[in-house]
């Protein structure tokens, strides 16, 4: 199964310490966030884990395309 394009863009987000899980499947309605869609769905994708150690912002990958996930790569540009 193809990931869902959430959106043709990054996430551009302020992010504090802690753990976060990117959704990779593009079917969480809390995007760029999981919200166990997947499970539901039966997308056979998980999401990414990512811990933030310090305040930093973070370009998180929308189109689900890119070659770093959970980051924007530009992929979403060749889509």
């Amino acid at each position: 199964m193809e990931p869902k394009i959430a959106k043709k863009g990054p996430y551009m987000m302020e992010m504090q310490p802690g753990k976060y899980y990117w959704c990779s499947c593009g079917q969480s309605a809390n995007q760029p966030f999981c919200d166990g869609s997947h499970e539901r769905l039966n997308t056979g994708m998980t999401p990414v884990e990512v811990e933030v150690r310090y305040p930093k912002t973070v370009a998180w990958c929308g189109c689900k395309h890119s070659k770093k996930p959970p980051y924007c790569d530009g992929a979403h540009n060749k889509l």
